[in-house]
């Protein structure tokens, strides 16, 4: 997940929209392709990477290998994902156990069939957040009115929030932000043409 993506995910958790479930080896895997691909330092990853769990101590999960026996049709590289979130439901001390997703764009790598079976599924950012702009939308303004400031504050010239959320793949969620007349401190309404649902 890009920067961008992650600072909005991580407000939005924040916010109480939803609780993030992560284990050591997520986040040595986050870490490793973000030095690769965003040429982060590998200090400033570690010092973000320890901002989430201290922001977030109940989010990560440990002894994950008894979780990973009998998943067969994933990615076998991404089994640890899978067994992080049936660990957190399995764990959870609550009668009905919450719903797990795995948010990822590698969607291929996560044979849906076997996460059903298991509880769990697996949806794209952009599905995501446009679920739970659809669910309730005031709950997602302020994390996503704080996008652009996101985009400056990785050293970027400033931009409109559509260009961001395109620019991220973030199209289902423009069109919901555009259509539901979302307005950022000075920049003007976003605006498109077409179906939210497109």
């Amino acid at each position: 997940m890009s920067g961008i993506v992650r600072r909005l995910m991580l407000r939005l958790a924040a916010e109480g929209v939803y609780q993030p479930v992560w284990s050591e080896r997520i986040g040595e895997e986050w870490r490793r392709n973000a030095a690769r691909l965003w040429a982060i330092p590998p200090d400033i990853l570690a010092a973000q990477w320890a901002e989430m769990n201290q922001l977030f101590p109940l989010a990560s999960e440990a002894d994950l290998q008894a979780y990973e026996t009998g998943l067969r049709y994933s990615d076998p590289k991404d089994f640890h994902v899978i067994a992080a979130g049936l660990a957190r439901r399995a764990r959870c001390g609550l009668q009905q156990p919450p719903q797990v997703l795995v948010a990822t764009w590698n969607l291929k790598d996560f044979n849906r069939s076997e996460l059903r079976r298991q509880g769990l599924d697996a949806l794209n950012p952009d599905r995501l957040l446009s679920q739970w702009w659809q669910a309730d939308a005031a709950r997602l303004h302020g994390a996503i009115r704080a996008v652009p400031a996101d985009y400056v504050a990785l050293g970027r010239d400033p931009e409109p929030l559509a260009a961001t959320l395109h620019r991220e793949r973030l199209y289902r969620l423009k069109a919901l932000v555009a259509h539901g007349g979302l307005c950022v401190p000075g920049q003007a309404p976003t605006q498109v043409s077409g179906s939210a649902g497109a």
